[in-house]
């Protein structure tokens, strides 16, 4: 008696230790992200579309309808090309521009308005909540391509850091993790994702891989080790969250 007692207090606590882990996971509602290309991903929640960093890497965005934010974490041109913001502003006219000072400056220029979020501050739009996270671009070299990167937390689920390997300091359900590029190195990344410890993690950052389904396949491997649900997701995809 005395044994079956045990084990049925054994298998409550696995129970109780995955409900946790999925739990973890859980937002309020589901939350839809299509992968455009590199990091311009359009993310769905609560019925509304959100678009980040439209940059050179990929066109497909231009052609997106039905967008009510844009989010641009910062000024280099695989996460910030003027001509792509302005056909997705003439595709949705009605669209909120909501990036830091440094690219607020260069959409000043252009006379698109803007809302600024930057490090510790939060604005809610469409009933959604946004936060900014982080100041600064990760060391490429020495000065070299040092601008401010704003990362985002979007409605208390999904955490787009940018180019940098910000610490949000709470809890992450989803990370959108960046995988290469002259700033990092995967064992970076892998840290980076252990160290938040997100229920849930997919791949951005990665248009400069020749053979991105490999890092991914390395990304995996250890993730999932250690509990993370790593989703593979290239150009196009949709995965729902």
């Amino acid at each position: 008696m005395a044994i079956q007692q045990q084990l049925d207090n054994d298998l409550q606590q696995q129970r109780e230790a995955m409900e946790a882990l999925l739990g973890k996971g859980r937002s309020k509602g589901s939350m839809k992200i299509k992968k455009i290309g590199h990091c311009c991903l359009i993310i769905e929640t609560k019925g509304i579309r959100i678009m980040t960093d439209p940059g050179v890497f990929s066109t497909a965005q231009d052609q997106e309808k039905d967008i009510a934010i844009v989010l641009i974490t910062h000024e280099h041109a695989d996460h910030f090309h003027i001509e792509s913001v302005k056909n997705v502003l003439a595709n949705n006219p009605s669209a909120k521009v909501v990036t830091n000072t440094a690219v607020g400056k260069l959409l000043e220029a252009e006379g698109i308005a803007h809302e600024l979020l930057e490090d510790g501050g939060s604005v809610v739009l469409n009933d959604i909540v946004f936060e900014g996270h982080g100041e600064h671009h990760a060391v490429i070299y020495k000065e070299l391509g040092q601008v401010q990167n704003t990362g985002f937390f979007i409605d208390g689920t999904l955490f787009y850091p940018g180019d940098a390997f910000v610490n949000p300091q709470k809890e992450v359900a989803v990370l959108a993790l960046p995988c290469a590029g002259p700033w990092m190195k995967l064992s970076e990344a892998i840290d980076y994702a252990l160290f938040l410890k997100p229920a849930k993690a997919f791949p951005v950052h990665d248009a400069i891989m020749k053979n991105p389904a490999m890092m991914q396949g390395m990304l995996s491997t250890v993730l999932e080790k250690e509990g993370i649900a790593f989703v593979p997701m290239g150009e196009g995809d949709t995965q729902e969250f």
